[in-house]
């Protein structure tokens, strides 16, 4: 109706609902900038067999994916939990997440790069270094 708005008629009720409006894309100097944050992070917080997979042209979800293991759930939720404050901290925003609450497998989307931070035997089972076509770190290859 080009108020911006959907609106859905209920019986003589009529609700307004608002659109969302996306939030624009990290440029691809900052994208640079973040990948080395999200390293030094990860890397601090002791994580272990950090993977850095280049999806441009591979994929349109993002530029990069970073993928690392935690030894236990607790370590997980924390490197994650710390990740995302750095990267509020930094000017990044709050940055979704998901599976923080299990500890397991926690997915983070900034933006242009996705990471993903797991316990050993659930990175062992999805493999996504191997779907991406990435290089096995050495430890993860010989666990297979």
């Amino acid at each position: 109706m080009g108020t911006g708005a959907d609106i859905a008629a209920i019986g003589q009720e009529v609700i307004v609902i608002p659109r969302t409006i996306a939030k624009p894309r990290l440029a691809a100097a900052n994208t640079d900038a973040l990948l080395e944050l999200i390293d030094k992070i990860l890397d601090d917080g002791k994580a272990e067999d950090i993977v850095t997979i280049d999806l441009r042209g591979k994929s349109s979800i993002a530029d990069y994916m970073v993928i690392a293991t935690g030894r236990s759930q607790r370590q997980v939720a924390a490197l994650s939990e710390h990740l995302l404050d750095a990267l509020k901290d930094k000017g990044y925003g709050r940055v979704p997440a998901e599976g923080l609450q299990h500890g397991d497998w926690v997915l983070i989307d900034a933006g242009d790069i996705v990471v993903h931070v797991f316990r050993p035997e659930v990175r062992d089972f999805y493999n996504l270094e191997k779907m991406w076509g990435a290089a096995l770190p050495e430890a993860v290859a010989a666990a297979s």
